[in-house]
């Protein structure tokens, strides 16, 4: 892909300033530019490119990519699996099963699909680019910003900046956005490390081969496999506890199968001949912040926080990538309400930027509280997940009486 560059740097009213292009930084630009915002996104990278393997879609998620017009272009790409189903590591016994398919597309208004990250990621920046009023700029890193009564100025390299009403943090975990705006350190590791790897289902013997999801449970660890790519791949993420040398804010470490294998040497045959049968992994070291506390981690001023850089979550509830999607929407929404990007030639006697600071707070407020949850949910799986002794055994016992509506997430895969 041909490298984009700043391509406008000059004061707009009712522009978006967006740092980050990952799925919450396109994600923002897309929903903000169907709102009717001028958007420019800054992307420190090269070119736009998303790393990791697999992501799982709820309901609550596909319903907003298809409100913004991506139905068609998803089903070229998803999986669609029609059953969840929990097996012990250990035994390899099927502990629950949540139905999948029509049935969870009938319940909540949509189904429950899985796609590969990269696919995601193009699918958005394909539709930014159709979109129309969104400047995607790449080699492009932030240093920081300043906000005043009357806007928000982004300081680039190169000595540049980037004028407009507002900005989005959508710049990771690891967001210096989040850290000059709120300075309260880094997310914290967790001691779980998660073993990532993608193979195509052509490769696996038959009886490895799959269209559901399914979640291995054991002591101190968890495997969690689902198709993707139109059910031609596997994604398959084994998490164990253990840390990670080197930096904790690069994911992608390289991931070494015989360490791997050994660690969960213990497991049943069924999962031990899966692991085996991937030569390749990817190692991440998990990393999380504490569940928000107030709508002030999710804005301040004329600055809001998206994604990872306002509540980097564990992945026991799937839904890292679904809660920035909720927040690209819920922040569009807000601002369209709030007439941000209304008429300009309507003589409306109120100025836009005076507007921001608002509809900032009312978005944090319609946010931070159900993140927040997702983010303690999420936590508390963990430990179920990795259970170990009695712990293990009232839990498998509670999933075999009452498996579907322990899966069942009715307050998440609702919506917003």
């Amino acid at each position: 892909m041909a490298h984009l560059h700043i391509t406008e740097l000059i004061f707009d009213m009712r522009k978006v300033l967006i740092a980050g292009g990952g799925i919450g930084g396109l994600s923002a630009a897309l929903a903000c530019a169907r709102a009717g915002a001028s958007v420019a996104l800054f992307e420190r990278s090269a070119e736009f490119s998303e790393f990791g393997a697999g992501i799982q879609l709820s309901p609550n998620v596909v319903k907003i990519l298809y409100g913004w017009g991506l139905q068609e272009a998803l089903h070229k790409v998803v999986a669609c699996p029609d059953r969840l189903q929990v097996r012990s590591a250990t035994t390899g016994a099927e502990l629950g099963v949540l139905r999948l398919g029509d049935e969870i597309a009938r319940r909540y208004g949509a189904p429950y699909l899985t796609i590969h990250r990269a696919d995601l990621h193009a699918l958005l920046l394909a539709a930014g680019q159709q979109q129309g009023g969104v400047a995607l700029n790449l080699c492009s890193t932030v240093t920081g910003f300043e906000q005043t009564q009357t806007d928000v100025v982004l300081q680039l390299a190169h000595d540049e900046q980037a004028h407009g009403d507002l900005l989005v943090a959508a710049d990771g975990g690891w967001s210096s956005i989040r850290e000059q705006l709120l300075a309260d350190g880094t997310p914290l590791p967790t001691g779980h490390l998660a073993y990532r790897a993608l193979i195509s289902q052509a490769r696996l013997p038959e009886h490895l081969r799959t269209t559901q999801v399914t979640a291995w449970l054991g002591p101190k660890m968890h495997v969690v496999q689902y198709p993707v790519r139109c059910g031609d791949w596997l994604n398959v993420v084994a998490i164990v506890h253990g840390q990670v040398q080197g930096d904790m804010s690069h994911w992608d470490h390289s991931g070494n199968a015989a360490e791997l294998r050994q660690r969960l040497q213990d497991t049943c045959k069924p999962l031990n001949d899966l692991i085996h049968a991937v030569p390749d992994w990817r190692l991440w070291a998990l990393s999380i912040r504490p569940p928000m506390r107030s709508g002030g981690e999710q804005a301040s001023g004329r600055v809001a926080l998206l994604g990872d850089a306002a509540h980097p979550m564990l992945p026991y509830l799937a839904q890292g990538a679904g809660m920035a999607i909720e927040d690209a929407a819920v922040l569009a929404q807000v601002l369209a309400q709030g007439d941000l990007f209304g008429d300009a030639n309507s003589g409306s006697s109120a100025e836009p930027g005076n507007l921001v600071p608002g509809l900032l707070r009312r978005y944090a407020q319609q946010r931070w509280q159900r993140n927040a949850r997702v983010q303690a949910t999420a936590i508390r799986n963990g430990k179920i997940f990795h259970a170990s002794g009695l712990m293990a055994l009232a839990r498998n016992a509670a999933m075999k009486l009452r498996g579907e509506a322990l899966m069942d997430q009715p307050w998440l895969y609702r919506g917003v």
